[in-house]
């Protein structure tokens, strides 16, 4: 028998043999909710800035000389020692000399949280932690490509190619990109404020590197041209196509196709060139047609990559629904609307506890929860039940998975738990996560008072 403990280590349930972890939903009240969801955040924001925004990653472990040098060279000792750290209970990185670090994909989900804090607090520090971000953006992008792009802060060997420390990703570059576009109205307060910093002693001394020259926009057209003129391509027609993961891959991934296809919409949006909206939807149409009878994804084409999970089906619904808004199309509707249902009613168990794959609860990972809560509130102007749902899911994750110095416990696995604070897999897709459920529910607060007083 063993015992499944919760975030702060008090036994939460018995089970016996290999019987399953039986989660069971949040009984929390809506008004606990609200005050329970920005407790957690307020925890969540001083431990992640205790830690000046550097940290661990799942995916690490080569960053060790040593397990470098036991890799031989191969690829395939590569994910075993990466697997071995990642799925390990104990944090061994501070005996194998893994260095915290700064992740660029880590990075890029501050800078897009931290501009909607500003804009929702207008306090200076957020601001400041802006300028901080995309500065160090622009700087760390890497270089001798067509644009802007950015990769890892390790190597990462996977199933398909290694790809070296720095390497640049469709997934990476598209959703930093993406981030500087949703910071824009923040950014654009920073140059403002830099403009009249003449005035102002405290800002006449520091120097905005990146955003006095280069505009959010040009930032994302920059992207756009790495993914069009340094991926691989798939083309199958003139309206099907499918970009690769990295320039130097030929693994041709769901999500991440359609994350640089959001990111060529969102750019033609604002600019309006027929080309970014033409290879915008045909990498669209490539990953449609793909879709399973029951309404899933496999992750990728080839065989190797026909598993369907939790995180990827969200990251696939949420950049088809942003394409067909940015390319102002119902071509999509019905396949997005018969894939949410699929996800909404196969991912989860008792509604409020994601599963990782549709057939099996474990593990429960925190970036699943963090996903989760993002893809219904992305659905929940046609999903009445969507806001609802990412807050029970959230209540659960704040019971079940905040430890209590604040950060995110990574997985619960079958007997046992992970609890290391994994920067960018949690504590940055969580930060998000919880800062827009916050702002969405105030939002919804503020209608529910004007059509009570109305």
């Amino acid at each position: 028998m063993h015992t499944e403990l919760n975030a702060s280590g008090n036994s939460a349930r018995q089970t016996q043999g290999n019987t399953a972890y039986q989660p069971m939903p949040s009984a929390t009240t809506p008004g606990q909710s609200c005050k329970q969801v920005e407790l957690a955040l307020e925890k969540l924001d001083a431990w992640i800035e205790g830690e000046k925004f550097q940290g661990w990653d799942p995916h690490d472990a080569l960053n060790s000389t040593l397990l470098r040098r036991l890799t031989l060279g191969s690829r395939v000792l590569g994910i075993l020692w990466l697997q071995l750290l990642k799925r390990s209970p104990f944090n061994f990185r501070p005996l194998l000399g893994v260095a915290k670090g700064y992740n660029p994909k880590a990075m890029g989900l501050f800078l897009a949280t931290y501009a909607q804090k500003y804009l929702s607090t207008h306090q200076r520090t957020q601001l400041e932690r802006v300028r901080f971000f995309s500065d160090w953006l622009i700087q760390q992008a890497t270089p001798g490509y067509a644009g802007h792009c950015w990769g890892y802060n390790f190597d990462w060997p996977n199933r398909g190619f290694f790809a070296p420390a720095g390497t640049p990703t469709i997934v990476n570059t598209a959703y930093i990109a993406l981030s500087f576009l949703s910071a824009e109205p923040a950014l654009k307060c920073l140059v403002n404020l830099a403009g009249t910093a003449t005035q102002d002693k405290a800002w006449s001394e520091r120097k905005v590197v990146g955003l006095l020259d280069v505009e959010a926009l040009s930032v994302a057209r920059g992207a756009c041209e790495f993914i069009l003129r340094d991926l691989n391509v798939l083309r199958l027609s003139a309206d099907e196509s499918c970009f690769s993961y990295t320039p130097i891959d030929r693994r041709f991934v769901h999500n991440a196709n359609l994350m640089g296809a959001w990111l060529l919409s969102a750019v033609y949006a604002r600019t309006g060139e027929d080309d970014l909206a033409t290879s915008a939807k045909a990498a669209a149409r490539f990953t449609v047609v793909r879709q399973n009878a029951d309404g899933s994804w496999p992750y990728g084409i080839s065989k190797a990559d026909q598993w369907v999970d939790n995180f990827h089906t969200g990251f696939v619904l949420i950049a088809l629904k942003r394409i067909a808004k940015h390319l102002q199309t119902v071509e999509f509707d019905s396949m997005i609307s018969k894939g949410y249902q699929f996800w909404k009613e196969r991912m989860f168990f008792a509604n409020s506890v994601p599963k990782y794959y549709p057939d099996r609860i474990y593990p429960i990972d925190i970036h699943c929860v963090a996903q989760a809560i993002l893809t219904f509130l992305e659905f929940a102007d046609i999903d009445p039940g969507a806001l609802k749902q990412a807050d029970e899911v959230c209540q659960w994750s704040i019971e079940n998975l905040q430890d209590s110095e604040g950060f995110f416990h990574y997985q619960i696995r079958r007997g046992y738990r992970v609890r290391i604070p994994y920067m960018r897999w949690g504590q940055a897709w969580m930060q998000l996560a919880l800062t827009r459920l916050i702002h969405r529910s105030s939002m919804e607060s503020w209608v529910n008072v004007a059509q009570a007083s109305g």
